[in-house]
Order: C-alpha cells, then structure tokens, then sequence
C-alpha cells in the first residue's frame, strides 16, 4: 500500500508538472497564506500579487484549478509520510530482533520523505528552479526503490527463497537495462527543462511548436527508448527458456508490457504536441519500469538482497 501510494504521489506530481501548477501555491507549507486555499480571488487580500511576489521575486497569479492541484499533491505527500512512518513502526515491532536492517533502511525512508518535502518548499522558493525539480523527482524514486527492498527482504524471514544458479545469462541483460533506464530519466530531465523552457517562451497555446524547440534531444531519447525495448524483448525470452517459475516469467512479461505501454505514450507526446494527460503517466511509466527491473533483480539474485540474515531464514 505504501509503495502504491508513493507512485500514486509520482503520478500527482506529474500532473502539477503538465498543468503548470507548480506555483499554484506561492508559499510554504500554506497556500496563499491559509492552511486551506481559496477558491475564489475574493478571498485573497487585493494587494496579493505584491505581498506573495515580492517574496518570491516574481508575478503571482491566482487559478484555484491550479492551487487546488498544487494543494493536493502536498496533502498526498503528507499522507505518504504518515504511511512511511506506519510501515516503520510495523517493521520495527515485527523485525527489531531478526533483521535490524529492514528497520534502518525503513527509518531511512521515513527521514527521506521529510527530506522530500524540505525540498518541495525550495522548489516552491526557487521559482520552479530545474535542478531542485530533478532533485525532487530523483528522491522520490531512491524512496521507491528502499521500500520495494523493504518488502522483498521481509518476506525472507519466514519464508526459504531458491537460490537460482543460472541467472547469470540474464543478469547481464538485466543490468544493461537498468542502467540504460536511469540514462533514459535523467535525460528526461533534460528534455523536460527543454519543454519548461519552451512552455515560458511561447506559451500554453502553442503547446504544438514545444517539440520543435527540443531539436535533436527528442531522437536520442527515442533512439534509448528502442533500446531500451530490444533489451527488455532479449532479456524477457532468454527469462523464459531459462526460468520455469511462474512468478518470476509473469514480472519478465510485465516489464515487456509496461516499456511499450511507455514508448506508446512517448510517441503520442511526439505526435500530438505534448497533450498534458500524456505527460504524468509517461511519467509513472519510466519509474514503474525501474521498479519492476529492481524487483526482477532481486528475484535473480536473493543471495545479495537476503545478505546478513541466518541461513535457516532464507
């Protein structure tokens, strides 16, 4: 439940990214000021362009459509850090004694959501600064990846996992992969400061010419995108030759699905001007894809992901 909801906040936070809500509240950890935001400019103060503005250095313009996406996206941030704290009270009364690690690295991730949201008000501070959103983004998916092995290496305790002895072939496949895919977002990064840009400089009603501006960034990051396909497409049939369990040929068959479903949305950005309803779930799609390349490592490789427990507990 708590992984779901931490993409469910990556996917929010995507939709404030497409609909340029960043700034629909000027301020931190309030909104206009108020613990509740208007929803109407007749409740702001006449002169609330020059109070939040001088203190942003920059224009203020209220739209209650985008403060209220803004405002939601911080609530769910704030009901994720409730149930990162849950799941670090649960682990730390059900694995205090038998593996201290899975209680540290779940009280890791509880101090990196309230890291998270220091960095959601420098981003509000900075005006939007593109590094600070990358920061941002990139640190909601190490919070992904720490829980994704908090769950896995759970399991372990009371249940034996097999050791598989010929994953070599296809954890070489695997690592390219995942390798390629961190490539592929931190270029997005790129491309999506690009679009920033683009979206400043001609405006949301020439959303059309946005591709245009990006030259040829946009070909690379497609040219990765099949890549990263043809990886996943070998990787996925020498995991079926290989592998007879049922479990393990499923996330191979996951990962083939949800890479294409990401190149499709891609490719409908290309083709249609970037429409904003594409721009989040592309989004979600390439941290889904780093997710599920993680969960098939650890599959492939429990001696690494299960180290430092009792071998009578694996």
């Amino acid at each position: 439940m708590t992984i779901v909801s931490v993409y469910v906040l990556i996917l929010v936070g995507g939709v404030v990214r497409a609909s340029g809500s960043g700034m629909g509240c000027p301020d931190w950890p309030k909104c206009f000021g108020s613990w509740v935001p208007p929803t109407s400019v007749d409740q702001l103060p006449v002169n609330y362009k020059e109070v939040f503005g001088e203190k942003l250095k920059g224009e203020v313009i209220f739209n209650p459509v985008k403060t209220w996406i803004e405002y939601v996206n911080r609530l769910v941030g704030v009901l994720i850090g409730f149930f990162i704290f849950i799941t670090f009270v649960i682990s730390f009364i059900a694995f205090r004694k038998s593996d201290k690690l899975i209680v540290g690295l779940s009280f890791l991730s509880f101090l990196l959501v309230g890291f998270e949201g220091w960095l959601g008000a420098k981003v509000v501070s900075s005006e939007l600064h593109p590094g600070m959103i990358t920061i941002h983004m990139l640190v909601s998916i190490v919070i992904v990846l720490l829980l994704i092995y908090v769950v896995f290496r759970s399991f372990s305790v009371d249940s034996r996992h097999q050791h598989f002895s010929h994953s070599r072939p296809v954890n070489f496949l695997l690592v390219i992969g995942v390798f390629l895919m961190i490539a592929q977002i931190v270029f997005g990064t790129q491309l999506r400061e690009g679009v920033d840009l683009a979206q400043k400089l001609l405006g949301d009603e020439n959303r059309d010419s946005w591709i245009g501006t990006l030259g040829g960034k946009i070909f690379y990051h497609a040219f990765l995108s099949a890549l990263i396909l043809l990886v996943t497409l070998i990787f996925n049939r020498k995991l079926g030759r290989l592998f007879n369990e049922k479990g393990i040929r499923n996330w191979g068959l996951g990962l083939v699905i949800v890479v294409s479903v990401s190149i499709l949305t891609g490719a409908l950005m290309g083709i249609f001007g970037i429409p904003p309803v594409f721009q989040p779930v592309h989004l979600l799609l390439s941290v889904l894809i780093l997710g599920i390349q993680f969960v098939l490592y650890m599959m492939l490789n429990p001696g690494l992901v299960y180290w430092g427990l009792n071998e009578g507990k694996k």
